[in-house]
Formats: C-alpha cells, sequence, structure tokens
C-alpha cells in the first residue's frame, strides 16, 4: 500500500472501496496513521471506487505546500481507464458540472450557472478490448481540473460511460473501472521532482 515516505509525505495505492477522506468507515487517514505512526494530512481525494496513486502529507505546512501546487496546477494527474464504445483517438472535454450533494451525483450543464464548476481534461486513446461482447476503450486522461466525478460524469454524457459505473449509466454495475495511474509534484520540502506511476490492475 506505501510506495514511499520521508519525513514529509507518503505516497501510496489506495484500494478500491476504502474512502480516501476521513470517513465513518474504512479511510486511507486513520490506516496511514497506524502504519506510519504520525498525523497525517490529505492535499487530495480519489472517489472511493477509484483505485491508485495518492500522496498525503505529514505535516500541515507540507500540506499547504501540496494543496498551492494543486491550485496552481502544478501537480500533475493522469488516469487510466476503461469506457464504453470506441471513443476517437485523442480529445478534449470541457463541461460546466454541478454537483447534487443530496444524490451524490454530478450532472453536465449546458450553460455556466449558480453552482457549475468548469471542467476540463484531456484524453487519448490507448487500446482496446472486450468484455463477451461488449467493446472498450482504454483511455488515458490527463486532468485539468479536480471536480468530483469529473471523469466518470463526462465520459458517460458523450456516450462513453465506464465499464462498471451503474451510477452514470453502465449496465455492468460492477467494479468501477477508474485507476489514477501517475502523479507529479514538487516535494514540499526539498523541491526536488517527485514521479511515481502505477499499472491499474486490469490492465
Amino acid at each position: 500500500m506505501i510506495i514511499y515516505q520521508d519525513e514529509e509525505i507518503v505516497v501510496c495505492h489506495k484500494p478500491y472501496g476504502v474512502s480516501s477522506q476521513l470517513s465513518g468507515g474504512e479511510n486511507m487517514v486513520n490506516i496511514l496513521k497506524e502504519l506510519c505512526g504520525c498525523d497525517i494530512y490529505p492535499v487530495h481525494r480519489l472517489d472511493t471506487q477509484t483505485t491508485g496513486l495518492m500522496v498525503y502529507a505529514k505535516s500541515q505546512k507540507s500540506a499547504g505546500e501540496l494543496s498551492r501546487q494543486i491550485a496552481d496546477k502544478t501537480f500533475e494527474k493522469e488516469y487510466i481507464c476503461l469506457c464504453h464504445g470506441d471513443i476517437e483517438k485523442k480529445g478534449e472535454m470541457v463541461d460546466f458540472l454541478f454537483h447534487d450533494r443530496l444524490k451524490n451525483k454530478s450532472f453536465v450543464s449546458k450553460t455556466k450557472r449558480n453552482g457549475t464548476k468548469e471542467a476540463r481534461l484531456e484524453f487519448s486513446k490507448i487500446g482496446e478490448k472486450y468484455v463477451g461482447e461488449c467493446r472498450l476503450s482504454s483511455v488515458k486522461v490527463k486532468l485539468y481540473t479536480g471536480r468530483t466525478h469529473q471523469i466518470r460524469v463526462q465520459f458517460a454524457s458523450r456516450g462513453y460511460t465506464l465499464y462498471g459505473d451503474g451510477k452514470y449509466g453502465a449496465k455492468d454495475n460492477d467494479k468501477i473501472h477508474l485507476h489514477s495511474a501517475y502523479i507529479s509534484f514538487n516535494h514540499p520540502k526539498t523541491k526536488e521532482k517527485m514521479e511515481f506511476s502505477l499499472k491499474a490492475s486490469w490492465e
């Protein structure tokens, strides 16, 4: 689970079904506190149903520096997903998203209005596979914004629902195939560029 750690940060592989934030159930903050023997500060999040790379800070100062990089968009995040259909080779998705907290579901809005936030990502198709007669595209996604369920809703709104994502329309309501495959940031103390990559279990 822990991929790298030092006095300031810990980089880990978040499993499927575990919350990335403090919650009433199993969550990465409490797990890492026990494994590392120190306080743990979240700086970004992954959906509970998303697997892959995350970095946590071990001090408030380091958490603030990493959060600044995320706000400045110098913290890079790339994902791998499997989606239904034959998606084009590469492209960009830009939408306004509204998140309904009661339903815990995001929606694409055609226009900017109160409560919406811009969501932007780039994607490139890297392969395809069949599960039975179901044709799926394997896609690399680079996020420029971090909206709730962003990849899931932006892909689904264009007819490319992620495999296993029943919440956004997939009939195969199983494990969602979405994985945080790459993160890059500057170390909060040394300023050294840190890069980590991790394959998905289904690649």
